[in-house]
């Protein structure tokens, strides 16, 4: 993943390596919600899309292909939908729903939970999911989230996790002298260092900061051996690029990121719920994985081709 996306990452979906979450909620959760709910309850009687649908995105390629991937989704299905791409951060796009110029977004779980309640503790996927439905206002709901997750990850190379039979980032706790490489508020952050000494029991981890949130300089500090672990936001090219190993949180030590479909209500029912959680069943990160590695790669696909080719994959399209 390139360092330009993923800082634009971080300030569009929140992504906990590189900023803190947001603070609160800067519009009106009441407003609308009686006369949007109404609407919803006729549109899923009904069973039918009543109205035009437009999915909006944040300013980085990952959220352009999922919007498109809803819209183009939507459309194969007889739906009037379209896109509103590079809204920019969630301030933005969170307001652009609330006033109805884009009824659809695809959206980051944890990120989001955090955005609405930032006491949130929860971290294991279907705690934050629960806990996500709860906080969000009485105009907006999710559908049901996918398995894919862009997150951060801690990743080895592949000769060292055959070396030291990693699997699991508990698996690190039997490594001498583990180093680790990260952006510097890894080192305070509950799911870095903190996390990993208190949730797996790692202890003596050398910490070494580099500032470009897994980027290239990161990924060479990994594969030339200067580290041991880094961490890689979980759908970044560079993890397949390079065959890196993401070893695996059993305990769920950084927040579940799971893609979820945030929808206006008054824009809901049965018909778009079934094309959107049908997207959800087949996307996983590995999915985002191979989607970010074709948009970045040497022939600059549009989102759109990148979304299409990937429907028509896997008989959505």
């Amino acid at each position: 993943m390139k360092v330009t996306r993923l800082v634009a990452l971080a300030a569009a979906s929140g992504l906990t390596l590189t900023l803190a979450a947001c603070g609160s909620d800067p519009t009106n959760t009441a407003s609308g919600s009686e006369s949007s709910s109404d609407t919803s309850a006729s549109s899923a009687a009904s069973g039918s899309s009543a109205q035009p649908i437009v999915v909006g995105s944040a300013s980085f390629g990952e959220s352009e292909i999922l919007a498109e991937i809803y819209a183009q989704a939507l459309k194969a299905k007889g739906i009037d939908a379209s896109t509103h791409l590079d809204i920019g951060q969630r301030e933005a796009y969170i307001g652009a729903l609330k006033d109805g110029s884009i009824s659809l977004f695809p959206e980051y779980t944890g990120n989001l939970l955090t955005y609405f309640d930032p006491k949130a503790t929860a971290t294991a996927p279907d705690e934050v999911d629960t806990a996500l439905k709860a906080a969000l206002p009485d105009t907006l709901t999710t559908l049901t989230p996918s398995a894919a997750e862009d997150k951060d990850s801690y990743n080895v190379t592949s000769d060292f996790a055959k070396k030291n039979n990693l699997h699991t980032i508990a698996d690190l706790k039997n490594v001498s002298g583990l180093s680790l490489a990260g952006n510097p508020e890894l080192k305070t952050r509950s799911y870095g260092v903190p996390g990993l000494e208190s949730v797996y029991g790692i202890t003596g981890i050398k910490f070494t900061p580099i500032s470009d949130s897994g980027g290239p300089a990161t990924l060479k500090a990994l594969t030339s051996g200067k580290v041991d672990v880094a961490d890689i936001y979980s759908t970044t090219p560079s993890i397949s690029q390079n065959h890196l190993v993401t070893l695996s949180d059993p305990k769920n030590l950084v927040a579940a990121q799971n893609i979820v479909p945030l929808i206006r209500k008054d824009h809901d029912n049965a018909q778009v719920d079934a094309v959107l959680n049908a997207v959800s069943a087949k996307l996983t990160t590995q999915s985002l994985l191979d989607l970010n590695t074709k948009f970045n790669g040497p022939d600059k696909p549009k989102a759109a081709d990148v979304a299409g080719d990937w429907l028509k994959a896997n008989g959505l399209a």
